[in-house]
């Protein structure tokens, strides 16, 4: 009985970190393509933090031009496979990982199905700038870069990806 409570209240967290990043993500593209123009550039904190709406076409970082509908199934891939993973994690925090992972994937994966030229070639809304000339990425890009620091961090630590601590 404890175990069903415990993996019921992980895939509970995990469902709530998905749903969050999702709803992030897609309000904050609803904004921004209701308040700004394509390149129209708008200052949020000085020359640290701009918004910038683009399409990009392309994956995190704009790798791979013009092959949107590669990314588009490898997306969808992705998250099935984390929702395959998703009843097997172990721990709580492993659990608002994976689902912070599958909001970020899907964030952009409903780009890639709804938005134009096409089904599976949509363009993905991009807005958020910073120095440097990194790449301009959003609510979504930031959830999938997080998760990948966060799974580095703790398999450094000795953490197995998605089992609870084995001491």
């Amino acid at each position: 009985m404890g175990i069903k409570k415990s993996r019921s209240w992980r895939l509970t967290w995990f469902l709530l970190a998905a749903w969050l990043i999702i709803s992030l993500d897609r309000v904050a593209k609803l904004l921004v393509l209701a308040n700004l123009q394509p390149g129209q550039s708008v200052s949020v904190w000085g020359d640290l933090l701009r918004f910038v709406l683009v399409f990009n076409d392309s994956a995190a970082f704009s790798l791979g031009f013009g092959i949107t509908w590669i990314f588009t199934i490898i997306s969808s891939l992705a998250a099935l496979g984390i929702l395959w993973l998703a009843p097997k994690l172990e721990t709580t925090g492993w659990a608002v990982i994976g689902g912070v992972a599958l909001g970020g994937v899907v964030g952009n994966l409903i780009d890639r199905l709804t938005r134009p030229p096409g089904f599976g070639v949509g363009h993905v809304i991009d807005f958020i700038s910073i120095p440097f000339n990194f790449p301009i990425f959003n609510i979504a890009d930031m959830a999938i870069v997080g998760v990948a620091c966060a799974v580095v961090i703790r398999v450094f630590l000795g953490h197995k990806i998605g089992k609870a601590p084995t001491t």
